[in-house]
């Protein structure tokens, strides 16, 4: 698959679900474990530790991103729409990287595009991914950012070499 557009959305779809942040694979992030790369990305958006303590309590992903998304501006850290994106770069690559199977899922997709293909029309479905077509997709530029990072990776290492 070396050229095209992979869309994903749903966590649960097969196999490119697990490139939603509401795919349940623990991840460990700045000496935290979270239940879900979602869980890692909101931890860093609430500016007190009780609300933190909230958002990380929620029953599900889906419901974790329902009320950070509907957080007051008081309860956000300052600063937090120019960070959010440096934030994000680092939990998806905890998550690709802690997790092998999913670094070779993410590199099997070659040069694909990969586009969060949301449903539902609204600015963060916007932000995130698309919808019908209209959307910065940032989830998808992020994470073919972040393959082609692992790739040059790869590459640097090179093959493993056999002991004299």
């Amino acid at each position: 698959m070396s050229d095209g557009e992979i869309r994903f959305y749903r966590a649960s779809e097969k196999p490119y679900g697990a490139f939603s942040n509401l795919y349940r694979r623990e991840i460990e992030f700045e000496g935290d474990v979270y239940s879900t790369s979602e869980h890692a990305y909101q931890a860093g958006k609430a500016r007190k530790p009780e609300v933190k303590a909230w958002l990380m309590a929620a029953p599900s992903p889906a419901l974790l991103a329902m009320a950070a998304h509907g957080l007051y501006y008081w309860d956000v850290v300052p600063g937090w729409s120019q960070s959010k994106f440096d934030r994000m770069r680092g939990v998806l690559r905890a998550k690709f990287t802690q997790h092998p199977d999913l670094r070779e899922l993410l590199l099997s997709t070659q040069s694909a595009r990969l586009v969060e293909a949301a449903t539902v029309d609204n600015e963060v479905n916007r932000l995130w991914g698309e919808v019908n077509g209209q959307g910065r997709n940032m989830l998808g530029e992020l994470l073919m950012e972040l393959r082609d990072q692992l790739r040059g990776e790869a590459r640097e290492i090179g093959p493993t070499r056999k002991a004299a």
